[in-house]
This record gives structure tokens, C-alpha cells and sequence, in this order.
């Protein structure tokens, strides 16, 4: 008998995401759309260049499917490369601009990179992914013989060149993860997944933007703040950005003053060291009205800084790079420097919109409100699976549900609570231990500035806890202090062996403070000796 319900959907055709650029040459085309230090482009520049670089692509054999990688620091190119991909219907391959010629050669070949269109200072990188199967390689500023320039395919004349048809789950986008354990995975993110992840982000982080807005970049354009570009095109918001290579705390401001900014999106350390420059007082800043902050758990002491200096108006969200940061929101409005007020004290938020998040043991048993779990999430914005690695699925998703290897727990009206990494919660003496936990309350102290805790060998305990602590400017403590201060504070079972003090904490390529870069920093100094470590 007929349910009523076709077996398949008749199409599955959605918009090529080129189109949200075309939209916005088509309303606004005089209007700008991007500034990069001393220059500016209007939509309708953009959309020609586009066209453009997408026309000679096409007429070197650039086909739908293609992969084209880009190694670039933030720059006009690589904000137009994305829409080059997405019009060919090809997948946009960017790397981390920080990474090494070796790590770039990895991925351009674990992509099946056809195309390296790559910034001219990055020649050990080009001369490493060459051994790779590339058809075409592109320099932005000098090429080499051999090579193609970017500009000459920009500024070259044509036709008017269509977005290629797309279906609902062709991939757009490889977003490699950060392979803090093992090589980086390429992450397939498609062309209706990111259409939801735009419509949710203009939902639920930065409701009421229009071309009237302006948004300024302080993040490499290859993961998350890729991301926010797609959302500030798709209504026509401007975006700038800062000239120069490395984070410029005053000139960050002087764009803010200049342009009117109105949102930006960043990671807690960059935030941390933004308010905590002094040159910011000297700015008008009141024209931000979201400050939006993932990648990383922003620590209480930070959160109240920044409430403090940039007024109410940081907007937290909870997703990895396989869920484009669409699994929580925490708004505006429930941010507040005083913790009464604030009242949930270490959460990101609850699900957001269209999104589900389930907290199972490792059965895939949902587990109660306030019990703690492996934080898994089913929804539009989860993306398609790892390229070309079938283990990797197998391991990621269960019953369907993304396992995003979080451990955290909600609370009765759902919110979320994010403990830690399941690779970084340790068992001392028999015990659980979460080092998000502690190093909220080391935070607390006035003398410490970053703090990070790992799990650690013992003999008498199995595990037991290991802090590297940096100081902030000019402020003194030694760990017998920290430990008398911990004594009323922190469970004694909970409370680190040893603390070993660094002048700063070890990132990765992604601004992060990565527990295995820690662990190592610390084996080392251990193993050395220093006086800098003393048992507490």
C-alpha cells in the first residue's frame, strides 16, 4: 500500500553557495564589499574578479569535483578563492598559513589536490606539494616559471561564467582539522549544510545584520573565520581586514573606530589579549555589538575582563570544525561580569536551533541531566563525513549521532557544560579527574594569567595532575603559595602534584594551548631539572 511518500525526493539541486556573492553584487554593486589595508573592492568587483579566475580555471581543466588548495595568509585572494571553488563546483582546500611546507604537502596530497593557488612567500611549500599530482599552480604576487599569476586571471576579460549546478550533499569545502593526534582529516562539508549553517548563524549568533553592518577579521580566513565571511556575504556586510601579518591589538581598534565595526569572530586567547592591551581605552569601540568566541573554553576571569571593557556583547557558540560550530549558543544577553547575574557559571550555551545534543556513555546510553558524557549531536550542520577515511567514520558516528569526543553534562533546562576532551580527563587514585575544572579555579588567583593541567604518571597514584602556569606581568608566586591557596578551593584529591612555570604557554598553529604540546613542554622541563618545577 502507498504511504502517500515519494522513495526519493525528486531533486536534490540546491543553490551553489557563488550565488550568495552574485547576490550581493546584484543589490549592492557599488557598494564595498571588502577593504584590506589601503584598498577596496565593491561586491561588483568581487563578483567580476571571481568570475573571472573561475573562467581560466575552467579553461585549465578545473572541473566540478576538483580539489584546489590554498596556502595564503588572510588577504583579497583568499577571500575570493572560496567563491572561485564554489562556482566551479569544486572544493575549496585552504590550509593554515602557519603550518609547515611538510604538513601543506600532506594535505594537498591526502586531497588530491588538482590546483595550489598559493601566496608568494610560500615557496617551500609550493616546491613541496609540486611532487603531488598538480595540474596547476598559481602564485598570488611573483610567480615562477611554470607557474600562473593570480592577478593576471583576476583582471583577465570574459563572459559571464555560471555557477555550476550542485546537489544538495556535494562537498564545497575539505575543512582539515587541526591533527593535534595523528594527521589532519579532511572533514567534507557540503553545499545545503553550510546553507543551514549561514541561515542558523544569522539565527542564533547575529540576529538583525544587514548591509549596514561591517565586520572586521582577526583570525586566519582558513577555518572558523571562513566560516563567518560566508555569513556577513550573505548579507552584503563588509568585511575588512587588517593589513598587517601578525595580531595588532591597536590597529584592530583603529579599524573598529574607523569602519563602524560591528561583529568579529575570534578565539578566547585572542580575545584575552585585545582587552588586555591598554591602547584600548583610547578607541571608540561602541559599535561592536557581537563579539562572537569559539574554538576554545574561555576561562570566567577572561569572560569578566572582556564584559568589562567591551560592554555585553560576546556571543560564545560550541561546535567543531565536522559541526561548523553549530552545536551551542551562548547570547548576549546571559553573558554578565557579575556571576549572580550570570548564574551558569562554565557553560556554552544550549542547542542550537534545528540542532540535538545527547550526553551517552560509551554504549551509546543516554545518560542523565548532570551526569557526565561523551557530548554527541545529530543535526543539518553535521557534515558528511571524512574524505577517503572509512576508519575514521566508523569511529565518529554512532546510531547516528556525531561522537564529538567532548566529554561534558547539562543541566535540568539543558544547558551545556563542556568538561574537557575524553583524551584529556585523567584517573588519579580511582578518580575521574577534568582539568577544565581546575584550571577555572587556578584562574582565579590574581597572580595567574594561563593555566593548563595534564594528566601525568605516578607511582603512588596511577595519575596524578601536572599545572603549567604563566604569570601576568610583574606578579610574583611560588607553589607553596599557590598550594595554601588552592587548600579551600580545590579537593585535595583533585589539587596538582607538581606546578611548573613557564613565561608562556606552548599553541598550536590554530592559537590554541594544546594539552599534548603542554604535556611535552612540561616532560621537558621536568626532565631537565628546572627549579621552575616544585612539587606542591
Amino acid at each position: 500500500m502507498s504511504t502517500g511518500f515519494l522513495a526519493r525526493p525528486i531533486s536534490t539541486r540546491v543553490m551553489n553557495l557563488a550565488h550568495l556573492l552574485t547576490q550581493a553584487a546584484q543589490r549592492f554593486p557599488e557598494r564595498t564589499g571588502l577593504i584590506w589595508g589601503q584598498r577596496s573592492w565593491t561586491w561588483r568587483e568581487l563578483d567580476r574578479r571571481v568570475q573571472a579566475v573561475a573562467a581560466a580555471l575552467h579553461a585549465h581543466g578545473v572541473r566540478k569535483g576538483d580539489r584546489i588548495l590554498i596556502q595564503s595568509r588572510n588577504n583579497n585572494a583568499m577571500f575570493e578563492t572560496m567563491f572561485v571553488a564554489f562556482r566551479l563546483g569544486a572544493i575549496w582546500v585552504p590550509t593554515n598559513f602557519r603550518l609547515t611546507p611538510e604538513e601543506v604537502g600532506y594535505i594537498a596530497k591526502a586531497s588530491g589536490a588538482k590546483v595550489l593557488i598559493y601566496d608568494s612567500v610560500f615557496t617551500d611549500h609550493a616546491d613541496r606539494c609540486r611532487s603531488c599530482a598538480l595540474n596547476t599552480i598559481i602564485s598570488i604576487g611573483r610567480p615562477r616559471a611554470g607557474e600562473i599569476d593570480y592577478e593576471g586571471l583576476a583582471a583577465g576579460e570574459h563572459e559571464s561564467f555560471a555557477a555550476a549546478a550542485v546537489d544538495r550533499d556535494d562537498p564545497c569545502w575539505f575543512f582539515f582539522t587541526s591533527g593535534t593526534t595523528g594527521h589532519p582529516k579532511a572533514a567534507m562539508l557540503t553545499h545545503a549544510q553550510m546553507a543551514f549553517v549561514i541561515t542558523n548563524h544569522l539565527a542564533d549568533l547575529m540576529p538583525g545584520m544587514s548591509e549596514e553592518d561591517a565586520s572586521i577579521v582577526v583570525a586566519p580566513l582558513s577555518h572558523g573565520a571562513g566560516i563567518h565571511q560566508l555569513i556577513q556575504i550573505a548579507r552584503a556586510v563588509p568585511t575588512i581586514l587588517p593589513a598587517g601579518e601578525r595580531l595588532d591589538p591597536r590597529d584592530v581598534f583603529r579599524l573598529i573606530e574607523r569602519h563602524r565595526v560591528t561583529n568579529m569572530f575570534t578565539v578566547p586567547v585572542i580575545v584575552k589579549r585585545l582587552v588586555e592591551d591598554p591602547s584600548i581605552s583610547e578607541f571608540d569601540l561602541s559599535s561592536l555589538k557581537f563579539v562572537i568566541y569559539a574554538g576554545a573554553p574561555m576561562y570566567r576571569t577572561d569572560q569578566q575582563e572582556a564584559l568589562r571593557k567591551l560592554g555585553k556583547v560576546l556571543v560564545q557558540y560550541f561546535g567543531l570544525g565536522e559541526v561548523t560550530g553549530n552545536i551551542t549558543v551562548f547570547p548576549p544577553h546571559l553573558h554578565d561580569p557579575d556571576d549572580a547575574v550570570q548564574g551558569r557559571i562554565g557553560t556554552c550555551g544550549f542547542a542550537r536551533t534545528g540542532m540535538q545534543i545527547s550526553i551517552q556513555d560509551a554504549d551509546g546510553h543516554e545518560l542523565p541531566q548532570g551526569e557526565t558524557g561523551e557530548i554527541c549531536v545529530i543535526g543539518p550542520a553535521v557534515f558528511a563525513g571524512y574524505f577517503n577515511n572509512p576508519d575514521a567514520n566508523a569511529k565518529s558516528f554512532r546510531d547516528g549521532w556525531f561522537l564529538t569526543g567532548d566529554l561534558g553534562h547539562v543541566d535540568a533546562e539543558e544547558f551545556l557544560y563542556i568538561t574537557g576532551r575524553a583524551s584529556d580527563m585523567y584517573i588519579s587514585g580511582g578518580s575521574n579527574i577534568y582539568p577544565r575544572e581546575i584550571e577555572e579555579k587556578l584562574l582565579m588567583h590574581p597572580a595567574i594569567r594561563e593555566a593548563a593541567v595534564v594528566g601525568m604518571p605516578d607511582e603512588k597514584w596511577g595519575e596524578a595532575g601536572v599545572t603549567a602556569v604563566v604569570l601576568r606581568p610583574g606578579a610574583s608566586l611560588d607553589a607553596e603559595e599557590l598550594r595554601m591557596w588552592m587548600t579551600d578551593r580545590i579537593a585535595r584529591y583533585k589539587q596538582p602534584r607538581d606546578v611548573v612555570f613557564f613565561d608562556e604557554l606552548p599553541k598550536s598553529n590554530y592559537g590554541k594551548i594544546t594539552k599534548k604540546l603542554v604535556r611535552a613542554a612540561i616532560e621537558e622541563r621536568l626532565a631537565e631539572n628546572c627549579t621552575a618545577g616544585t612539587t606542591i
